[in-house]
Formats: structure tokens, sequence, C-alpha cells
């Protein structure tokens, strides 16, 4: 049977996600996925002319994120005119999911060599105007089904589930410590490739965002973020987010918990992954790092949203013959604290398993290139601690969840 072989991953460090202020806002976002394509390629002594695809998630596809960003990437990073390529957009699942569809295609059989990955300029999707957002708006759909601000979705399930503020901010406040002791001690420099500018200058070697300095004290000081937003109008008729949760839950009172310290971070960055057939890998000499043992994708309630990660754990370890106490380590995205609480919670899974480097609260989150860049942190981890299968899954807009499972080899 043909296998789905990660060769291997790489990925930018995150910049701070503001206009003029963040080290990578200078670059145009092809650059920033080329430059990780192009360090794959030259690092694996890979032949350009093999590649069938690179699949790309990026979710604002527009301004200098629209027109098939993952061809123009291809060509940028000096690949052969022959090499395709592809944009996608499932939110912030984007950059998993092109790794999804990657492995898809290389099982399969009609493909042997794919890069995958991801890229989300938030500097530059800060600078759009929101009209394309509301023109995009099927409001005969937000009507049956309303799905409402995500950070208000976060509040609602830690109110319907009892999640403390205490364990929101003690997750936001770990998230730092264990991200903040990761890049001290090297843990995330196999996969990290320094960004230049057109003139070869360094622009960042380094994550840019993590604030190492905050402790619990610090986050349970601040103010929560998401309740102006309940009645925020979304449109010309005068509805707000207030008006579509109470459509659904009509006396529920929210509890507003989550802050900009509990949330994930606005940032830039850029991660890709090579995926080939065992077939291929083996006919030119490369050594493979994973396969991958499932991928999968799930969707559960669109208008909480953000409940769908365990599910496709779930579904993914089903696929893969496994069960939950077969994975060594998890990944998932800290979109909101009340995402990987819930999680270990509903999973019953140790804390010590689940982001061992901290996640996106003490990160960032660039919203297409996630996936990937997760999917990456898991393999450098396993290798690191000598342990053996991973899982990545990370919430989804419309209430989605992509996930998949790697297994050293």
């Amino acid at each position: 049977m043909r296998e789905a072989w990660i060769i291997d991953a790489a990925r930018t460090p995150r910049g701070i996600g503001k206009p003029e202020k963040g080290a990578l806002s200078s670059i145009h976002p092809q650059r920033l996925l080329s430059t990780v394509l192009k360090t794959l390629a030259q690092r694996n002594g890979i032949d350009s002319k093999d590649i069938d695809d690179v699949v790309t998630g990026v979710n604002t596809q527009a301004g200098k994120q629209g027109l098939c960003l993952g061809r123009m990437a291809a060509l940028d990073a000096g690949f052969a005119q022959t090499v395709p390529g592809v944009s996608l957009d499932r939110f912030c699942g984007s950059g998993l999911t092109a790794l999804n569809f990657a492995a898809m295609g290389v099982v399969s059989g009609f493909q042997d060599l794919v890069f995958a990955g991801g890229v989300e300029m938030m500097s530059h999707t800060q600078t759009l105007k929101r009209e394309f957002m509301l023109d995009s708006q099927n409001l005969d759909l937000r009507k049956r089904i309303p799905q409402p601000h995500q950070g208000i979705c976060a509040d609602m399930i830690a109110t319907l589930e009892g999640i403390t503020r205490e364990a929101l901010d003690r997750l936001g406040a770990e998230s730092q410590r264990r991200a903040h002791e990761a890049i001290e001690n090297g843990y995330f420099e196999r996969s990290l490739v320094p960004v230049r500018d057109d003139k070869n200058e360094l622009l960042l070697e380094r994550e840019e965002y993590p604030r190492p300095q905050t402790t619990y004290d610090i986050l349970a000081g601040l103010k929560p973020a998401f309740e102006p937003f309940f009645d925020r109008q979304i449109d010309e008729e005068g509805t707000t987010f207030g008006a579509l949760i109470r459509s659904v839950y009509p006396d529920l009172e929210i509890n507003y918990q989550h802050t900009a310290g509990t949330s994930s971070g606005v940032v830039d960055g850029a991660g890709a992954v090579v995926i080939a057939s065992s077939d291929y890998a083996n006919a030119h000499g490369m050594k493979p790092r994973a396969r991958i043992r499932a991928s999968v994708t799930v969707a559960d309630d669109p208008v909480l949203m953000l409940n769908a990660p365990g599910p496709a754990a779930k579904k993914a370890v089903e696929q893969a013959g496994m069960s939950l106490k077969d994975i060594d380590l998890f990944e998932i995205n800290e979109a909101f604290a009340v995402v990987p609480l819930k999680f270990m919670q509903d999973l019953d899974l140790d804390p010590e398993t689940v982001n061992v480097n901290g996640g996106a609260i003490a990160l960032g989150h660039p919203i297409g290139a996630t996936g990937a860049i997760l999917a990456g942190t898991l393999l450098d981890e396993l290798e690191r601690r000598d342990a053996n299968v991973g899982l990545v899954t990370m919430c989804a807009a419309g209430g989605m969840a992509p996930a998949m499972i790697i297994e050293r080899i």
C-alpha cells in the first residue's frame, strides 16, 4: 500500500501582524511563502520539475493574498515553470487542510511529490476594507444558521461548560512559559527559516510576538475583550452579533472572560511541508521523517463554532486504527484558551502532552499558515523526545476542524 511520507518541514518566524510595525509587514506574502518553499527544495536536494503541486492555505484571498498565491509563490521560489500551485480556504484550518489534500493526492496514486502549507500576512489583511467580507454574506443563511463573532463564541462555550476565568488565565500564562522555554532552548530551530527582504537584508530570524514576562497575575488583571462585539452592527439592516446569538440562545447570560492575553496573537507567517509517496522517496534516496497515518475533517455546530477539534481527533484515531492512548503528543491551535481546555476535558488528556511548547496565545496565529506550522512543530518535538505518534488539529470558522496523525519513521 502506498504511504504519504513527510520528508521535511519548515516555517518562518512569526512577526507581529501590524502594518508598518511588524518585522515582516513590508514583505510580499508570495515572497514570505517562497522563502520557505525554496529552503525546503534546496536542503532536500529536490528537483522542482518533479513537484506535482504546491497546495497553499490562505484565509483572506484578497489584495496581495489573492490571485492564486500558491502558484505565484512557486514561481517566486524559482521552481520550474511546470510546477502548478493552488490556494484554498478553510478559514483557520487552511494550512492543515493543504497538508491533508496533499496526503490524499499522494496516497491515491495521482501524485508523488507535493509541497503543502500556508501563509497569512495579517498585517496586510488589516489594511483591506471590510466591504468585501460584508458583501459575501448570505443573509438568508445567516438568519437560519447564525454564526457570531468567534470571540463571543469562545465566551459562550466557557459559560456553557462552566470553564472559569482562572482556568483560562492559567492556560494563557502556561502557554507563554512553555513558548519561552522552547525558544530559549532552541526547540524550534530545526524548522525556522530566516526571512530577508529584496535587498537580502535580514528582517526576522526569531519569534517576534511572545511576551515571556507575562504572568497569571498580569492576565487576571486584563479586561474581557469581546463584550463590546455583542452590540456591533454587522449589516445595513441593523443586525448585531447579539441578535444572532439571541435567536438561538435567548436566555444565555454570557460570562465574558477571554482577554487579549487568552486569545491567539495577530501575526504574519508561513510554513510548508514536503509530502512524498513512499515509492518516490525510495526511488530518490529520500529519508522520510514521518508517515501520515490519518487525515480527516469534521464539522460540528456552526453557531458555537469552536467545538469540532474533539470530534476530529476521535475520527482521526479511529481512521488510524488507534486509540487516544497511542498518541504521544497533541497540538491543538490555541485560537482561544477555551479551545484546548475543552479539548483536554472532553478527551480526558494529560495537559503535559498538549501544546508542550506553547501555542498561538504566546506565538501567534497566522491563520492560513498555522496548521502547517503546527505539523512541523509537532514533528520536531516528537524527534526531540524520541516519541512516535502525534496528532494535530484546530478549530475553524463554520464549526469545522481538520486533523492529522503522524507517526515517525
